[in-house]
């Protein structure tokens, strides 16, 4: 049976009305930001079994994000609103599984200076589906800048433990906002994947920052680790859900500032954790084969168990 298409609710960012479009018809204006600057925003949410997971911290950081940038505030109940009416219609097809949901929020049209904002939902791809169930090999890489934690909005947005500065060195200058310019991010997986492996880990020197669009978490014994979030390092929404849960269950978990390179080939295992695609065991790091873990299944399931 074929998948279900894509379903599309056009939402008007200010409160207004919200309607279901063709998605073989277009719908983006040639003078919108999304398409001519990369500037805007976007939340990416799983939904299983009819429901949104993780709704609340995705709607913490969609709000955080739109600040940073100086976008309307989202009306949440609206985006809410609109990714219910998604998820129904999406449900109405006989095949219909697990499926992912983009919230976009763009600056606009440059000629009306109005924000415009919509919800996707669409099946999870089998490239994702895949990785869930094998793992990924992963390469570590330098990301290619770096990020001034003095920088504005670093503390309040990123929720990170950084000092800030009185006088910012550049005030226009804002990190921690989860935007729609992700072509250097996927640039860098295109890079890993012409040379082997399926993701990438940036680093800083031998310290860990994140995975090109997940967070990474590794397991020792009872002890969860990720990065610390914040400056340069984003917030995971699907990785503080599964701090919070596996705490409940017994698990120690912990953020650390400087986690390494070292920390993780000494790990028991390695996860790349993100909405959802979920978790990923990383199965090769470098040139390290990494074994498969005791565990294993129950990481995924704790994780999985995380998002309810």
């Amino acid at each position: 049976m074929p998948e279900p298409t894509p379903v599309i609710m056009i939402v008007e960012p200010y409160g207004g009305s919200i309607r279901q479009q063709n998605p073989n018809l277009p719908m983006v204006f040639w003078d919108d930001a999304a398409v001519t600057r990369g500037d805007g925003i976007f939340e990416t949410i799983l939904i299983r079994e009819g429901r949104a997971c993780n709704l609340d911290r995705h709607s913490e950081r969609f709000k955080a994000s739109a600040a940073l940038l100086g976008l309307p505030a989202p009306v949440m109940d609206s985006w809410v609103k609109a990714t219910q009416m998604a998820i129904d219609s999406w449900y109405e097809h006989p095949a219909a599984g697990d499926a992912s949901c983009t919230w976009t929020l763009s600056r606009g049209r440059a000629s009306t200076g109005l924000a415009s904002g919509w919800v996707t939902v669409q099946a999870v791809s089998r490239e994702k589906l895949s990785q869930r169930e094998r793992g990924v090999e992963v390469m570590t890489s330098p990301r290619g800048y770096t990020i001034d934690t003095r920088l504005p909005g670093v503390r309040d947005v990123t929720r990170g433990d950084v000092e800030g500065v009185e006088d910012a060195p550049a005030p226009w200058l804002t990190v921690g906002a989860k935007t729609l310019s992700y072509a250097a991010n996927m640039a860098a997986v295109r890079w890993a994947r012409a040379h082997g492996y399926d993701d990438v880990i940036y680093t800083e020197g031998d310290r860990v920052l994140e995975g090109a669009t997940s967070t990474v978490v590794s397991v020792k014994g009872d002890k969860l680790r990720t990065p610390t979030p914040g400056g340069d390092i984003l917030p995971g929404t699907t990785q503080a859900a599964l701090f919070e849960y596996a705490t409940t269950q017994g698990w120690r978990c912990k953020t650390k500032k400087d986690l390494t390179i070292d920390d993780l080939l000494g790990a028991d295992s390695i996860w790349l954790v993100s909405s959802v695609r979920i978790a990923a065991r990383v199965t090769r790091l470098d040139g390290h084969k990494l074994p498969r873990p005791s565990n294993e299944e129950e990481i995924k399931a704790l994780i999985v168990g995380a998002l309810g």
